[in-house]
């Protein structure tokens, strides 16, 4: 296997990073001849899979501006977004944020680790949760305008409720392959 330390690095790679906008929450940046957007301020995100005993999964859809339309997502949220918050730990957040959202309270929350949504334009990453011990506490739909609305789809018909969606018009997050992965390949 080698090692990612012997690999060349591209010619943009050593360049100047150059801050081309930036806004309250994203920032716009040029590398040499490279455009992405990147996080301000340093926050970060926490995703959260959460499945019930019953085994379905708690998934959201609201609507997001950049598609033009409502997108079905796995519940998550922004870390360190606000200064009371600034140095949150992402297991936190995301335990406020499945509860904000779907209305669920998770007894623990189990960190898989950090991912790429869009490597080659966004250089955010989020970390991956998996909720565990779940009980509902409240209806969630998120706070102030954010309009979530929950949903609680068996895994056994995910792949049948996705295609549902899809005809629907609905976004499909890429985040929802995970749940597709082995019915999609199988």
């Amino acid at each position: 296997m080698t090692e990612l330390t012997d690999l060349p690095l591209p010619p943009d790679a050593d360049a100047p990073d150059e801050v081309m906008w930036q806004g309250k929450f994203i920032t716009t940046r040029k590398r040499g001849r490279w455009e992405y957007v990147s996080r301000a301020r340093g926050i970060r995100a926490a995703v959260i899979l959460a499945v019930d005993a019953e085994d379905h999964v708690i998934l959201v859809d609201q609507f997001r501006v950049p598609l033009g339309k409502r997108c079905i997502e796995l519940p998550a949220g922004l870390v360190g977004d606000h200064d009371d918050h600034a140095d949150e730990d992402a297991s936190i957040a995301a335990a406020r944020e499945l509860e904000e959202e779907t209305g669920y309270h998770a007894g623990r929350m189990e960190n898989l680790g950090e991912f790429y949504s869009s490597p080659g334009m966004v250089s955010e990453s989020f970390t991956l949760f998996q909720a565990h011990d779940l009980v509902k506490v409240g209806e969630g739909g998120g706070v102030d305008s954010e309009d979530i609305v929950v949903h609680r789809v068996p895994l056994a018909g995910i792949q049948h409720q996705i295609a549902e969606w899809r005809g629907a018009g609905y976004a499909m997050d890429v985040k929802l392959l995970m749940l597709l992965g082995a019915r999609i390949l199988g």
